[in-house]
């Protein structure tokens, strides 16, 4: 089906045709899905979300954890953004995904992670990426560095305090040691907005 719509401004027209075909706005993801594939991102969650659901209607806990970080990496700030993706079923297809969970699978999942899974799932996680950095004859520079986050809402520790770009608004002021010449983020601490940047370094 096809129908010529006339433009609002300029008089001309267009022909708007319905497609069956599987369309999505995230296209560029496209890039950043073929990497995860590359260095074997799905084995890995496979393996180490600590999750397993028994219901047959449930979607696996390592394809809501991947739908999770599809979020932030298109610049979702809350876990109820992720609901943007759901229409995206180009992005499905691209993922291998039959369903894709909206905010409330995604809270549940992670309302089941206690301190400990939380731990047994970091680690391996972490020394995954970290053992695939290439191995240097004079080794990586280890870089300390501070950074503001601006906050809203009631989070813990968020406290008003040096915030550049906002100005008396509450934020938290983080810690980050990176590996300097792999951009890599080896450890973070979040701390609160009204410590100075070299607070609590040494112990870090």
């Amino acid at each position: 089906m096809q129908r010529k719509v006339s433009l609002l401004w300029g008089g001309k027209k267009v022909v708007l045709r319905e497609t069956a075909r599987a369309v999505t706005p995230f296209g560029g993801l496209r890039v950043f899905i073929e990497f995860l594939g590359k260095v074997g991102f799905a084995d890995q969650g496979r393996e180490h979300v600590p999750v397993h659901l028994k219901s047959p209607n449930a979607i696996p806990a390592g394809e809501t954890f991947t739908a999770f970080v599809m979020s932030v990496v298109v610049g979702g700030r809350r876990v109820a953004h992720s609901s943007l993706l759901r229409a995206g079923r180009g992005l499905h297809v691209l993922l291998g995904m039959k369903r894709f969970p909206t905010d409330g699978p995604m809270r549940n999942l992670f309302r089941r992670f206690k301190q400990g899974m939380v731990v047994r799932f970091y680690e391996p996680m972490w020394v995954w990426p970290l053992a695939r950095l290439p191995k240097r004859e004079g080794g990586y520079s280890l870089e300390l560095d501070s950074t503001v986050f601006e906050r809203y809402g009631k989070q813990e520790g968020v406290r008003k305090g040096y915030n550049p770009k906002k100005p008396g608004r509450g934020s938290h002021h983080p810690l980050l040691a990176v590996l300097g010449e792999a951009h890599f983020i080896l450890h973070g601490w979040l701390r609160s907005g009204t410590l100075e940047p070299t607070a609590g370094w040494r112990s870090f």
